[in-house]
């Protein structure tokens, strides 16, 4: 997409995402994923330049920008470390927007501040071993606004502050804060992953734990899945971010690996991956946008935001394969990212709603009762 399509605004929030996405957080990436390291210094640093709250409105401690600049530092942080770029769209569309889209005043006032500026991280904790994509299955249970069961694969989940939890509440689904520490409240496993080995994927266990209801009693599955829409377009930028690391890295390999007396960028097979490469991350980065400025201007975006993750995610998997295949050899080692990228890709064609998820959502749009 046309950096003349954005604002000044927009631009320059880009630009402030992309200089230290470059200066701190890419030199940094290769032994963050070697060794597994949660870099909890640099989303405070993000905090202090307002990138860990970037639409979030000013006077709750954000930045105040729109949600397509949150967007656009979603994609310049995932270019350079996808654990750090899922961190921060978890923290931000799946822990603080629901907050401020459903909390009281005296719980936004209360919550979102310290969140909006990286003081403290959010999580968000829907999915259990038997629920994940039927996440009306789930088996945590509230009584009196007391959470008892288990929940899996919660990114931020060793780290966060603070949880927005569901449980049933007899029958239908509830939303809950829940605060680190809170009576009940365990961590009970880090998991260990394929890929995003700078991020924290967790399981966590309520006995009687406390929470605060967020929004109506069995409101839950609503804030649940308005959540996962705008949530969606933030995995979907990561997955631009990581097939766009993929691009450059092939791009310059291409221009300095020598074959046959000239570089590998002169013969046709690897002008055609690069020229197709790029032309549908462009394609997935318009969808991207588009799902965004439905997003922030209110409009319906349920069925553009399941498109965006649905083809951004599958470029993504693709090309950072075909980004190793380019570099050969190399691309197969830890010497070059590539393979980091391919690692990290995968992942987004799974969480915040499979691809298969994603279709049945633009099926049952166009197809309506003959769907079901």
């Amino acid at each position: 997409m046309s950096v003349h399509e954005l604002s000044d605004e927009q631009r320059e929030i880009r630009d402030l995402a992309r200089r230290f996405a470059d200066e701190e957080i890419a030199p940094h990436a290769a032994g963050w994923d070697r060794e597994h390291t949660f870099p909890r210094a640099i989303f405070g640093a993000l905090g202090e330049l307002g990138l860990m709250g970037t639409c979030v409105p000013a006077e709750h401690g954000g930045a105040g920008a729109d949600f397509l600049s949150y967007i656009l530092v979603l994609e310049e942080l995932s270019r350079a470390d996808a654990g750090v770029g899922v961190t921060v769209a978890v923290h931000t569309s799946a822990g603080t927007l629901p907050i401020l889209a459903n909390g009281t005043p005296e719980q936004i006032d209360r919550l979102v501040p310290p969140l909006a500026q990286g003081h403290e991280l959010a999580a968000f904790a829907l999915t259990e071993s038997g629920s994940g994509s039927d996440a009306g299955a789930m088996r945590t249970r509230a009584v009196d606004s007391k959470l008892t069961g288990t929940k899996q694969w919660i990114t931020n989940g060793s780290y966060a502050h603070t949880f927005i939890a569901f449980a049933k509440d007899p029958d239908k689904p509830s939303a809950y804060v829940i605060r680190r520490g809170a009576p009940g409240f365990t961590v009970t496993r880090e998991e260990e992953k394929m890929g995003l080995n700078s991020s924290s994927t967790a399981d966590l266990a309520f006995e009687d734990t406390p929470g605060e209801p967020l929004g109506p009693a069995g409101g839950g599955m609503r804030i649940a899945l308005s959540t996962l829409d705008g949530g969606r377009i933030g995995i979907a930028a990561q997955a631009v971010g990581i097939a766009q690391a993929a691009l450059e890295l092939a791009t310059n390999y291409a221009k300095e690996r020598h074959a046959f007396g000239r570089p590998i960028g002169g013969f046709g097979a690897i002008q055609q991956k690069l020229a197709d490469m790029q032309t549908e991350i462009e394609a997935a980065r318009a969808l991207v946008w588009r799902a965004a400025r439905l997003k922030q201007t209110g409009k319906p975006h349920t069925v553009e935001g399941a498109q965006a993750k649905l083809y951004a995610s599958r470029v993504a998997r693709h090309w950072t394969g075909e980004a190793i295949q380019i570099l050969g050899g190399y691309g197969y080692t830890k010497e070059f990212p590539a393979e980091r990228y391919y690692r990290d890709a995968k992942v987004t064609e799974i969480y915040e709603g499979t691809s298969e998820i994603q279709r049945l959502v633009i099926a049952r749009a166009l197809l309506g009762e003959a769907a079901r």
